[in-house]
């Protein structure tokens, strides 16, 4: 299960800040599987606000929606990338810093259920250089175990910070 403690692998693949433009349309990673309990959905609705029955009413949502059950919010898949990119990206050598640049682009497919597991895919789909920096852009999916549609797609950018 895929944790906190992905922050702090030590055996990681690492790739050249020189290299990166190499690996442009090339998978770089796919993150452990992250299970979406029921646990995690209504602490993430506590946080944001976000108390809206397809989340936090397991009964009603069975009863009243087309899911089943309930589902997680489009925006705590979202907020798995980070978890999940420490844990598949490669450390790239030369880097001093990352910081999240944003998204150009964010598709919510299809929901996730309570108690289903996801996991991340990355390909670095472009990397522009500016001074001191690398701007990679990562094309994202976002799988749900046993579905054939992802949950969400994306293109995120992040800025390598190179010394």
């Amino acid at each position: 299960m895929l944790s906190s403690a992905a922050l702090y692998k030590t055996d990681k693949r690492k790739i050249d800040a020189a290299d990166l433009e190499s690996f442009v349309g090339q998978e770089i990673g796919v993150s452990d599987w992250a299970l979406i309990d029921q646990d995690r959905i209504d602490a993430f609705a506590e946080v944001t606000f976000d108390p809206y029955f397809i989340h936090i009413d397991p009964e009603r949502a069975k009863r009243e929606t087309p899911f089943g059950s309930t589902i997680a919010h489009g925006f705590l898949t979202l907020s798995m990338l980070s978890v999940m990119a420490y844990d598949a990206l490669p450390d790239i050598v030369g880097r001093t810093m990352g910081l999240n640049y944003g998204f150009d682009k964010i598709r919510f497919i299809s929901p996730v259920p309570a108690a289903s597991r996801i996991r991340g895919r990355f390909t670095i789909s472009d990397v522009t250089r500016k001074p001191g920096q690398a701007v990679v852009r990562y094309a994202v999916s976002v799988e749900i175990e046993g579905k054939d549609k992802p949950a969400l797609a994306a293109e995120w950018l992040t800025i390598a910070f190179l010394g």
